[in-house]
């Protein structure tokens, strides 16, 4: 064992370097470019010092360096506090305390600090492959651990990584079962308050022109589902998300207003299934129209908008039942139709007045409403991801000059015909489709399928959803979205069925991210509950799962005691231990017994300080068995020259 007060040495100093950088790496993708280049600039300026063995800069020097960082992450962040801004500070700090590591105490310091913000990674993400690479940095921290306490004849690093591996192995029964075990917490395990859900994609409680083609770059995964029986057919699958009511002549947007749910009139049986929902930081929740249930912490609209207690900022899985075909608001709230009938004054004058000619026309609801849908079908109209800007009057300006659009525009445009007509209508937002994935027997929902529909209400029939968008491209509907757009398109290239191979990769790939969802970072106290309940502990109340964790932890550490002592066991009968251990008796009768905790080459050292005479043969002794029981020397002849020296050793 080394002296924790020993000036740490160069090769020391780049292993630590190693793997302090592993696991800073990571964090550079988010880091402001002024951190990146202080802390490289800090790791190799420690590097040289250590390399032309030159003193370490003053403290005051890095106090002042500490302080002018602090101040730069509060500029940068606006605060010093949460997620973003903490690990910034951490990283620049880590920095800082690698300039000061001057003794093999220090550098354990630094190898604790780098434990520590192994765990930072993971708040910013838990996939599979960032535990897989936090694994390894961690093997990495621990053989660079091992290395620190070496005095001399160092092994190969190969063969500290392969001890550090041994020690992580030893610790995963223990891990499982305190994952299984340890009481579970509601709410989320990583993120903090203030910014850990800050850019996270997903659908607005507005709608403006070119909001929802925005989503389509994106092939995050919104949220995936599981039926318990037969797929509905992909026209059916409207997944309902926001409803917009309020327009002021550009932007729709959510009402701050809860009427009370119209009855519902179902034909034909309720679908089930369940929704494993991404986190979005907003409240809402999706299901297929219409919902015919709620779930648990969460409520229902008068729109049919499911709304959770809190806002979703972790993975969340709910049960729900739909029905396919059903008739609702055949009685609505008149202030509810009232406002599903405004529209600002003075602006989109000719749309306003090509729906009052359209009335004129038509005086029954139905034969208006197919008048305008022919006027999408049949007028050149064109459904694409990149529409032209829009100006002071957006729905004129589609309608009567580009014509060209994303379902935003031809859902906001149909929903303000609708309203000049006298019909009340309201906007719709969610996402339409799914992504078989034939691995998981699950549909996969990305943000590229975000879409938006209306809602038209009819005297006698209660609202009715029409899409407008399936009036100029059927694609859309019956076939997903990129059957529904150019090749030129920007549409992401795993959206696309050209690469039919690396689509199955992926979806093989999403299958097992789905399982590390579902049964790591998704187990929750229900699913703990439910796993306990299969092997027959019921009622698991904290006290009893801290009974169960600890007696189980006992059983774990007493077979790796007896392990362990069995190793050892056997490791005095390996012939160069025992040769030793020979020679190590030869001295204690001589009145130079080794001390419990001396190493060999300590225990050289001492007695050839007692004992000069006997300094070449304990020396070469010592040397052999060093490099037999630690180093990477293992031939026969070198084992019988070492019997042979302790045979013929002599005090």
């Amino acid at each position: 064992m080394t002296d924790p007060k020993q000036h740490i040495a160069w090769h020391h100093l780049l292993y630590l370097l190693l793997s302090i950088t592993m696991v800073a790496a990571p964090h550079a993708e988010r880091l402001p470019w002024w951190i990146i280049g202080l802390v490289t600039a800090l790791f190799a300026w420690r590097a040289y010092l250590g390399y032309a063995r030159l003193e370490l800069p003053n403290r005051w020097l890095l106090f002042l360096i500490a302080m002018g960082a602090s101040i730069g992450v509060f500029l940068s962040y606006r605060s010093i506090f949460g997620r973003d801004a903490g690990v910034a500070l951490l990283v620049i700090m880590l920095g800082l305390k690698l300039l000061e590591t001057r003794t093999l105490r220090d550098a354990m310091l630094l190898i604790f600090l780098g434990y520590f913000l192994v765990i930072t990674n993971f708040l910013h993400s838990q996939t599979i492959p960032t535990a897989l690479f936090m694994v390894a940095c961690t093997v990495v921290i621990t053989a660079t651990m091992v290395r620190l306490n070496y005095a001399r004849a160092e092994p190969p690093f190969r063969v500290q990584l392969r001890a550090a591996g041994v020690m992580l192995a030893q610790a995963v029964p223990l891990m499982v079962a305190l994952f299984l075990l340890f009481p579970r917490v509601p709410g989320p395990l990583w993120g903090l308050p203030q910014d850990a859900f800050s850019g996270v994609s997903g659908l607005s409680d507005t709608m403006s022109p070119g909001s929802l083609s925005r989503l389509t770059l994106s092939d995050a995964v919104a949220f995936r589902v599981t039926f318990e029986g037969e797929i509905p057919r992909r026209r059916y699958l409207y997944w309902r998300g926001p409803i917009m009511w309020d327009f002021d002549g550009r932007t729709w947007s959510v009402p701050r207003f809860f009427y009370n749910t119209p009855k519902v009139e179902a034909s034909g049986e309720a679908v089930s299934y369940e929704i494993t929902l991404e986190p979005h930081n907003k409240r809402w929740l999706f299901a297929l129209d219409v919902p015919a249930m709620v779930p648990p912490h969460a409520f229902i609209s008068g729109d049919f908008q499911i709304l959770s207690s809190d806002p979703v900022n972790q993975r969340r899985r709910y049960e729900m039942r739909s029905y396919v075909n059903a008739t609702y608001g055949v009685s609505e709230n008149r202030f509810a139709l009232r406002r599903a009938l405004n529209l600002p004054a003075g602006l989109n004058p000719r749309t306003l007045e090509l729906a009052q000619s359209l009335r004129e026309k038509h005086g029954d609801d139905r034969a208006l409403i197919e008048a305008v849908l022919q006027i999408f079908r049949s007028q050149n109209f064109a459904y694409t991801l990149e529409p032209p800007l829009l100006g002071e009057n957006p729905v004129d300006e589609f309608l009567f000059k580009t014509r060209t659009g994303f379902c935003e525009h031809f859902a906001s445009a149909f929903a303000v015909l609708m309203r000049g007509a006298g019909i009340p209508a309201r906007i719709v937002t969610g996402y339409q489709g799914g992504d078989l994935n034939q691995f998981g027997g699950y549909l996969i929902i990305r943000q590229a399928e975000a879409h938006a529909w209306v809602e038209v209400w009819m005297r006698g029939r209660g609202w009715i959803r029409i899409d407008p968008t399936s009036m100029v491209s059927p694609l859309r509907v019956e076939s997903g979205i990129s059957a529904a757009v150019s090749r030129s398109e920007p549409l992401p290239m795993m959206m696309r069925d050209d690469f039919e191979m690396l689509r199955k990769l992926r979806l093989s790939w999403d299958y097992m991210a789905n399982t590390w969802n579902q049964w790591v970072l998704g187990y929750t106290p229900e699913r703990q509950r439910w796993l306990l309940s299969n092997v027959g502990i019921d009622n698991a109340t904290w006290q009893k799962l801290a009974a169960i964790l600890f007696g189980l932890a006992g059983v774990i550490v007493a077979v790796f005691t007896v392990l362990v002592l069995r190793q050892l066991k056997s490791q005095v009968r390996d012939p160069a231990k025992a040769a030793y251990l020979r020679f190590c008796d030869k001295l204690r009768r001589k009145g130079l017994p080794r001390a419990p905790a001396e190493g060999p080459v300590d225990y050289a050292r001492r007695v050839e300080g007692s004992r000069p005479d006997l300094s070449p043969a304990v020396a070469a002794i010592t040397r052999l068995y060093v490099a037999l029981r630690y180093g990477t020397e293992n031939s026969v002849a070198a084992l019988r020259d070492l019997q042979a020296r302790v045979k013929q050793f002599s005090a």
